[in-house]
């Protein structure tokens, strides 16, 4: 039976053949409201998918590569929604007991609210946190932000940290969501990666990462802070490298709970570089031993 407001046979929104796969059925979708992809709806509405994802336990992975890096770091999946021109992009995987649908671009656009220019999306099951002390039990250096709410710097967070020798993330309570789909997307899946959790009280949880062994570096481009490659080997040991959100920086009340503040040297009267830069740079110096 064709679903209520579906477009009509040969009309812009006709669903293409689709060839079924053996490993992998097709479900094809053609009314932007069918209930069975309520997952991906308004995908670009920040405050309802912020009302809607986490309670519900679930985020939203855009792009081939992106999914498959949730499947392979244990996410399980609870659906796939992909352009129906694509649908042999996923011909290799188990998909279980995830059902596959399919939609045209026209469809696609009108139910996630955007161009899916990358043809595939997946919606995956959260994993509970870890806890704060098991994150740093096994880390040697993290980084803690505080008040991060853009998801763009999130991800690019993330997938500098990722990169350069960075072992976990901490959040305050008011950080953005790792798992939403623009941070996942921008982390080129590296949110999967790297563990992360919250300390949940704020900033007295800066106690609990110095008490693990930890130096707390305050990134600041305040004029009396250290140069960032004047820390000493201790310092950098086991360093906990602190930031702030874009535009305000770091709180009063985070810098006096650090250690040590610390800052990127700039020329041409440049006072500070985006959080996420600021992020790989620091990251490179600390870790820069490691590459040598």
């Amino acid at each position: 039976m064709t679903p209520q407001g579906a477009p009509a046979s040969g009309g812009p929104g006709r669903l293409p053949r689709v060839r079924q796969n053996r490993r992998v059925p097709i479900h094809p979708i053609t009314d932007p409201d069918d209930d069975r992809i309520a997952d991906y709806r308004a995908l670009t509405d920040v405050e309802l998918r912020t009302r809607w994802e986490p309670p519900h336990g679930l985020f939203i992975a855009e792009g081939e590569l992106v999914l498959r890096r949730a499947l392979r770091a244990g996410y399980p999946a609870r659906s796939y929604l992909v352009d129906a021109k694509r649908v042999d992009q996923l011909a290799d995987l188990d998909t279980g007991d995830a059902p596959v649908y399919a939609a045209t671009q026209d469809v696609l656009q009108r139910a996630t609210g955007f161009h899916v220019h990358r043809g595939v999306l997946a919606s995956f099951r959260r994993k509970p946190l870890p806890v704060a002390a098991d994150v740093l039990a096994a880390a040697r250096r993290v980084v803690i932000l505080e008040d991060v709410n853009n998801h763009t710097n999130l991800g690019a967070v993330f997938r500098g940290a990722a990169a350069l020798g960075i072992d976990a993330v901490l959040l305050s309570p008011s950080c953005a969501d790792p798992l939403y789909r623009r941070s996942v997307r921008v982390s080129m899946g590296e949110v999967f990666a790297v563990p992360y959790a919250k300390l949940e009280q704020w900033p007295a949880g800066l106690d609990q990462v110095r008490e693990a062994g930890f130096t707390v570096l305050a990134m600041t481009p305040a004029p009396d802070a250290v140069p960032i490659q004047r820390l000493t080997p201790a310092q950098r040991e086991r360093a906990a490298l602190l930031l702030g959100a874009e535009g305000p920086g770091l709180t009063a009340a985070a810098q006096s709970a650090s250690d040590v503040r610390v800052v990127i040297p700039m020329r041409r009267g440049v006072d500070s570089l985006n959080v996420a830069a600021a992020a790989a740079v620091t990251f490179w110096e600390l870790g820069r031993d490691d590459f040598a």
